[in-house]
């Protein structure tokens, strides 16, 4: 049976929630990611992590989030920003949606790195709820597995269109990467950025930061089994303690 809501039917979704009373709602967003990557990274990765984690623990898996705070790529074609209040205030109405039907735990898989704060108040709102709680999922322990599977440093400590993001898309959706396009680029740290409110997007010619040539499937694939292994611990233990 699939684990992911928009293919249940109503009695198909009501029988997967009392057996195991978790959804998982991937967060995403839709921003450049350099000339060889989709647009939607960010809801493919945290689809793909979804599914998985909900396959290893009961979990039903929401249609995804596709928008979140890219305010810093808004001049590049095909961004799209939301404002964190909204997303905050979507996560927080979706998840009061849910308690309705049994629904007692949402996890949040997030694949925007900028998704964090939003993922961060949304939680301390419900946090007193009676009947849900939400719960954050970004790329455990990222620095550790990088540093085990990556060849290339990151940027500043961020990553984006590097190594590590197009080596997940191998392993997720190959189709989706031309190699032919990746590059390598380190922008010099700016004073704008880091301590005034200048866009990330002003900072980089091609859109990459770090080195994306690196990048290969089996790095990928190596680093998924990572995250997934750690998420889906998560995710049972929090639901085991009711």
């Amino acid at each position: 049976m699939t684990v992911e809501a928009k293919y249940l039917s109503r009695d198909a979704f009501a029988e997967r929630i009392a057996k195991v009373p978790a959804v998982i709602l991937p967060l995403g967003a839709t921003e450049q990611h350099g000339h060889h990557l989709p647009l939607g990274v960010d809801i493919i990765l945290a689809d793909a992590l979804s599914k998985r984690i909900a396959e290893a623990t009961g979990a039903t898996v929401m249609p995804a989030m596709p928008f979140g705070y890219s305010w810093v790529w808004r001049d590049d074609p095909g961004s799209v920003s939301v404002e964190s209040r909204t997303l905050e205030d979507v996560i927080c109405q979706v998840a009061e949606s849910l308690a309705r039907h049994g629904v007692r735990h949402v996890f949040l898989v997030n694949g925007h790195e900028a998704n964090g704060a939003t993922m961060k108040y949304a939680s301390r709102r419900l946090w007193d709820h009676a009947d849900v709680k939400v719960w954050r999922l970004f790329y455990p322990d990222l620095a550790a597995v990088m540093a085990e599977h990556c060849e290339s440093p990151t940027w500043q400590g961020i990553v984006h269109a590097c190594e590590f993001e197009t080596s997940l898309m191998l392993a997720v959706a190959p189709e989706l990467v031309d190699m032919t396009k990746a590059v390598r680029e380190y922008p010099e740290r700016d004073r704008g950025y880091f301590q005034g409110g200048r866009p990330m997007g002003e900072l980089s010619r091609s859109g990459v930061f770090g080195d994306a040539t690196l990048a290969t499937a089996e790095k990928g694939d190596a680093m998924l089994s990572i995250f997934v292994e750690n998420m889906a611990t998560a995710v049972r233990e929090i639901c085991a303690g009711g």
